[in-house]
């Protein structure tokens, strides 16, 4: 069989480690040919790819970013399926590997259910919001980097005697920030999934600084504060007309400066999140899901997608995992909340 392997969305460390598990698994144990698809969707509605082969893959397990290139192309765009198919045929394609998030894994099940296309899934999101999966390779490295960088900016918050907000990524779901700010020693904590009033904020940055320590607020993008109706954005909209968000740092720390009279600043970690070495969970992780993903193809079971269940590598069919999102549940939050202020 002829396998081709694309990445697609956001990046996140450890894709390199998927392409790495499923090329070699493939081609020691089923003597499959791989072709690598730049870009995402975009390479295989634009017939733009090449020979993947054990050579290549050489050395990606600790690798950030992707080898084959991504984009936010969808599936449905420039000639959709039909147009994919004819490519697959003319570059003889027997299965498509698709690696992605939320909206990568809905294009595929999409494509795998309604048009009949070979495709498997291995999900992957630094945001961990993928149902039907434990955890996403990219968010254990995601959470590192947000902690090893808050715990840095605390140093600085010390030495100014100041209130320090972070904010990080997490558009629908608080993942990032809940990890991160427990690790670090947050003094608060703010999620998408529960609103939280400005007094709230306010009562636990006090608490912290009556202490003698400078308060740390840690604050995923896409919180909304108790009375707004939608999240805080300054940038517009992307190319797709989703929103942009970012600015919920930069929102709040002047009203808690004004209200607390603690000098207060804001620090936005962003795409940082994304970049670097993943860690050797994820390397584990995206490898096992990688090899995991030839098991599946194996099987034709066109339309699921590797995942994990406790320890245990499972396979779960696509439409399940992004049905709906996999948030912060209600005993996490409960379970934090001794810990701020």
């Amino acid at each position: 069989m002829n396998i081709g392997i694309l990445t697609s969305g956001g990046d996140a460390p450890g894709l390199n480690a998927v392409i790495r598990g499923a090329v070699r698994k493939g081609i020691r144990e089923h003597g499959f040919i791989f072709t690598g698809i730049r870009d995402g969707w975009r390479g295989l509605l634009e017939d733009d790819m090449y020979p993947l082969n054990e050579v290549d893959v050489r050395g990606l397990s600790g690798r950030g970013g992707t080898i084959l290139g991504t984009s936010r192309t969808h599936p449905y765009s420039d000639g959709g399926p039909e147009q994919m198919k004819k490519v697959m045929a003319e570059r003889g394609l027997d299965a498509i590997i698709a690696i992605g998030g939320e909206g990568t894994l809905s294009g595929a099940a999409r494509l795998a259910n309604d048009e009949g296309m070979p495709v498997v899934g291995v999900p992957k999101t630094i945001d961990n919001d993928l149902d039907n999966t434990d955890y996403t390779f990219g968010f254990d490295t995601a959470a590192a980097i947000a902690t090893e960088s808050i715990d840095r900016i605390r140093t600085t918050a010390d030495s100014h005697h100041r209130c320090m907000v972070i904010e990080v990524m997490g558009r629908n779901v608080g993942w990032i920030a809940l990890h991160a700010g427990m690790a670090a020693g947050a003094h608060a904590v703010l999620l998408p999934e529960f609103p939280v009033s400005y007094d709230q904020i306010t009562a636990w940055v006090t608490s912290a600084w009556d202490r003698g320590r400078a308060p740390i607020v840690v604050v995923a993008e896409g919180f909304v504060p108790a009375g707004l109706d939608e999240a805080v954005s300054d940038k517009g909209l992307d190319k797709h007309g989703r929103v942009r968000l970012g600015g919920i740092g930069e929102h709040l720390a002047p009203i808690i400066d004004e209200r607390t009279g603690i000098e207060t600043r804001s620090v936005v970690l962003g795409h940082l999140q994304r970049g670097g070495e993943p860690t050797a969970y994820d390397r584990v992780l995206a490898t096992r899901l990688g090899m995991a993903s030839i098991d599946i193809i194996a099987q034709q079971k066109w339309g699921w997608m590797a995942a994990l269940s406790g320890t245990s590598i499972t396979h779960v069919e696509m439409s399940d995992a992004v049905d709906r999102l996999n948030t912060v549940p209600q005993e996490r939050w409960e379970e934090i909340q001794i810990l701020l202020g």
